[in-house]
């Protein structure tokens, strides 16, 4: 957790940072394979020099980010599980559990789907 260290020492709520801090560790013990790194500010995590997935923090939660594709291809759980998302982000509330299961579907689809792309974002799909 060292590539996060200063990133959680910014957040001044201890509640918030155990829960960045567990979630960060949790996607690092889940994904070993995948390279922790801050860039933007922001924690985030990379395949191959590919963004997997990336956190922020605000005053009412924690949100990730796997890309528009990562989100609308679970767009059914996320509106099931009553998540509050946008297409580019989602957002889970301080005060309620974390969705791991969610998390860890996206990171490995975005994992799989991203495979073969050798630069930091998805190519746009041009139609």
């Amino acid at each position: 957790m060292d590539t996060f260290g200063d990133f959680i020492g910014t957040i001044q709520d201890s509640t918030h940072q155990a829960r960045v801090k567990e979630v960060l560790n949790w996607v690092s013990q889940t994904f070993p394979q995948l390279k922790p790194r801050i860039t933007w500010n922001q924690p985030m995590f990379t395949d191959h020099g590919t963004f997997i997935i990336g956190f922020s923090v605000s005053q009412k939660h924690m949100a990730f980010t796997p890309e528009e594709a990562g989100i609308s291809q679970f767009e059914d759980e996320l509106q099931a599980a009553g998540i509050d998302h946008t297409k580019g982000i989602v957002r889970m509330p301080w005060n309620q559990p974390f969705n791991y299961a969610l998390l860890k579907q996206m990171i490995e689809f975005n994992i799989q789907d991203k495979a073969d792309i050798d630069k930091f974002w998805r190519p746009l799909k041009r139609g």
